[in-house]
């Protein structure tokens, strides 16, 4: 069979082994450690929604819906998708599962999203996403502790030249007075703006506030800013915040830019960014939803949420080291091969990280057992089975002990960890 015959990944998908899988792990396993530590559930949802659950909870008029989704009609006639976000599932099960009885409700989860665009540094096709939500919470206290939980991942990782930036929506008339504001000021200048800026002046106009067109940029950049549009109550809501991240130690940025284009969001917006990862510089982001659960046909229900790639943040972190063995069980002849089995098993039950070298020569068999970053080695000789022992080495120091195979899961236990 040629090259050319043997199957190939779908374009956006990458097969993981070794340091990448390593660094995935490292990622969910800090995600799961600091979640813990502030009280949240670990939740799962499906992969797969109906089409409308994600096209009214992010919007029709998106990019990620419009252009984005994996969508297909199942045998049923059903029109389904693979989630490009997990925030839109979490909403639904929140409703369909009766969880409005838990409120507050914490929620972590992680696992593969799906989003059809051009493959690049750090994203792709299918691609990975740790995710923290508070259901049910209007204070300004749950945004506080999410950019906490956020800010306390990120110093887990090791991932360092990070950056806060920070935003306030405001509450509904603070949004829609801005708006209204923005709307008079881009249709004035609507001979300066790109084509998908003139789109999303009739359908998102808060979009061309954060458009990379440079053609936008003038007009964008002259637009009026949220702050003179503030209710008292929602500059309250935002000063609650910054004073909160303040106390807990979280550095912030004020950017004034950062928007969210759709009418559910209120109030705090957020991003953590790098310059490490090139145009791709946005490795954690979310904010508040309070009407999201009302976009999906629930009552009024407050939101607030984050969500970050892993495979981003994976390449900001150190590698992890490979993972050592505690024994390599080295059988030498038919007799040896013959007890090996028997004798890992044990040592397994024992809770002891095993392997077997059993191809090539002793010197061969040894140089394996060390590339395994095994501590010891047991080895089964002929001479060694008939007195009912094992010649266990240990590697590190080249000592060497013979030890009754009755005895021997006992001994090396105490060994590993003494």
């Amino acid at each position: 069979m040629s090259r050319a015959d043997i199957p190939h990944p779908i374009r956006g998908t990458q097969d993981l082994l070794g340091e990448a899988v390593r660094r995935h792990q490292a990622v969910t396993t800090a995600f799961a450690q600091v979640s813990r530590l502030y009280g949240f559930a670990p939740v799962a949802v499906p992969v797969i929604e109906q089409t409308a659950v994600f096209a009214r909870s992010i919007g029709e008029t998106t990019d990620v819906v419009s252009k984005e989704m994996y969508s297909f009609t199942d045998r049923g006639g059903d029109s389904i998708t693979l989630r490009p976000e997990f925030t839109a599932g979490l909403a639904r099960a929140f409703l369909s599962e009766g969880w409005q009885q838990f409120v507050p409700l914490k929620l972590a989860t992680h696992g593969p999203v799906f989003r059809y665009e051009r493959p690049q540094k750090g994203r792709y096709r299918q691609f990975h996403q740790i995710d923290a939500e508070i259901i049910g919470a209007a204070e300004p206290q749950a945004d506080i502790e999410l950019l906490a939980m956020a800010d306390q991942l990120l110093r887990t990782l090791g991932i360092a030249g990070v950056t806060l930036e920070l935003n306030t929506l405001g509450d509904q008339p603070t949004r829609d007075a801005w708006r209204a504001a923005l709307v008079a000021h881009f249709a004035a200048h609507r001979d300066q703006l790109s084509e998908e800026s003139l789109v999303r002046l009739e359908k998102n106009p808060l979009r061309i506030l954060d458009s990379k067109d440079p053609r936008d940029r003038p007009v964008a950049d002259s637009a009026p800013g949220i702050d003179g549009f503030l209710t008292d109550e929602a500059a309250l809501f935002f000063e609650t915040v910054t004073r909160g991240l303040d106390a807990a130690g979280v550095a912030w940025t004020r950017n004034a830019r950062l928007v969210r284009g759709l009418d559910y969001y209120r109030h705090t917006a957020f991003e953590f960014v790098t310059d490490r990862l090139g145009a791709q510089g946005t490795v954690l982001a979310g904010g508040r939803y309070d009407g999201l659960i009302e976009a999906l046909g629930g009552p009024a229900t407050p939101g607030v949420g984050w969500a970050a790639g892993i495979e981003r943040l994976a390449m900001l972190i150190d590698a992890p080291a490979a993972p050592g063995i505690d024994v390599a069980v080295v059988p030498m002849g038919a007799a040896g091969e013959a007890a090996a089995g028997g004798i890992l098993a044990a040592l397994r039950r024992a809770g002891l990280a095993c392997d077997m070298a059993y191809k090539g020569n002793m010197k061969r068999r040894m140089q394996k057992a060390d590339a395994a970053g095994a501590r010891f080695a047991v080895i089964l000789g002929e001479d060694e089975l008939a007195r009912g022992e094992a010649a266990v080495k240990r590697l590190d120091t080249g000592e060497q002990a013979a030890v009754p195979l009755d005895r021997l899961a006992e001994w090396v236990g105490l060994e590993t960890r003494g």
